[in-house]
């Protein structure tokens, strides 16, 4: 079968996100160990853009040298001096549990590492919601923001950590402005058969979403990749369109599956795929070292919206979510963590 033509390329998608993003206050965001040159450069240009209020968490002569090699000029970026990457995690994450940010954004560290300081039952940032990542994705030729999750955190989720999932997406698509989002539950194809068993979850997903147990989208599923986002497709299989062919979440069975799906569509159509941790007492933001400058800004763009969103909601904020402020500019070495 030979896909439907595409729509034109709407290169203003991230551009809509990122000039919303300025038009609210910036949050505080811990930037955890930014210790090399894209990570660095990246929370300091998203500063100097109005996304974020950059506070960087780690080694201070490390960040200087760093800033003093690459030209990167670190005025008006807080410092907090820790001594190495797992003290940078630990120490970031303890300040937002004190109110002192709105945003986590990963640094030169390992996820792994970071994630580990996040999900600490006793000291971290977990929720009664599981932990999932997003990624939102400018897809040439396709002419919606596109969402896929997870790909990034949970490897073979359940169904109760699927309806986490799900509900963690929409969430987010609601808050950044985009409106009621059409959900595909994706597997390798659209009928329920216990053969295959992302089909039953996906049918389960739905029926949840009709009982009130998924709020704030328009589910469907299973339903397989090309009848999701191609119209013609899902019109040939007599699929009703109220989500099938135009799809905007899409929300994989597994890891494996979705990190395929996110690396095919980035390095064979040349998406950009901005991405953003869920679940958390606060977004956190995860780049990668080859994303490109307009990805890194989307990524802060996109968290930033989200924590806007989430301030208004909250008519008398808790201390330990919000109202949190940076660092005077230049007051280096705050909550300096002791040598391990």
């Amino acid at each position: 079968m030979t896909p439907t033509k595409p729509p034109a390329a709407d290169p203003s998608k991230y551009d809509r996100l990122i000039a919303a993003a300025q038009a609210e206050e910036a949050p505080v965001t811990l930037v955890v160990h930014p210790c090399d040159e894209p990570s660095l450069r990246g929370a300091v240009e998203a500063g100097r853009a109005k996304l974020i209020a950059p506070v960087l968490v780690g080694p201070q002569a490390k960040i200087r040298a760093v800033a003093a090699t690459f030209g990167i000029d670190l005025t008006g970026c807080g410092i907090v001096d820790a001594p190495h990457s797992h003290a940078a995690a630990d120490t970031a994450v303890a300040m937002i549990r004190a109110g002192r940010g709105e945003l986590l954004m990963k640094g030169s560290l390992h996820t792994d590492e970071l994630m580990h300081a996040v999900a600490d039952k006793l000291t971290g940032l977990q929720t009664e919601r599981r932990i999932s990542h997003v990624y939102v994705m400018d897809v040439p030729g396709h002419a919606e923001t596109l969402f896929i999750t997870d790909a990034a955190i949970n490897i073979f989720p359940d169904l109760t950590a699927k309806r986490d999932i799900v509900q963690n997406a929409i969430d987010l698509f609601d808050a950044i402005g985009l409106g009621t989002p059409r959900v595909a539950i994706l597997s390798a194809v659209e009928t329920v058969t216990p053969k295959i068993p992302s089909t039953i979850e996906a049918a389960a997903l739905c029926k949840m979403a009709e009982r009130g147990q998924i709020t704030g989208g328009v589910l469907d599923g299973p339903l397989a990749f090309d009848n999701a986002i191609d119209p013609e497709a899902a019109r040939i299989k007599g699929i009703s369109p109220a989500v099938a062919g135009r799809a905007q979440i899409l929300v994989v069975p597994d890891l494996e599956a979705g990190n395929m799906l996110a690396k095919n569509l980035i390095f064979l159509t040349h998406a950009d795929a901005a991405g953003l941790v869920l679940g958390a007492r606060v977004p956190i933001v995860l780049t990668s070292r080859a994303d490109p400058v307009r990805v890194r800004l989307a990524s802060c763009a996109i968290a930033a919206l989200y924590a806007a969103a989430r301030r208004k909601t909250v008519t008398r904020a808790a201390p330990s979510q919000t109202g949190a402020t940076a660092p005077p500019a230049g007051e280096d070495g705050a909550d300096r963590v002791p040598e391990s």
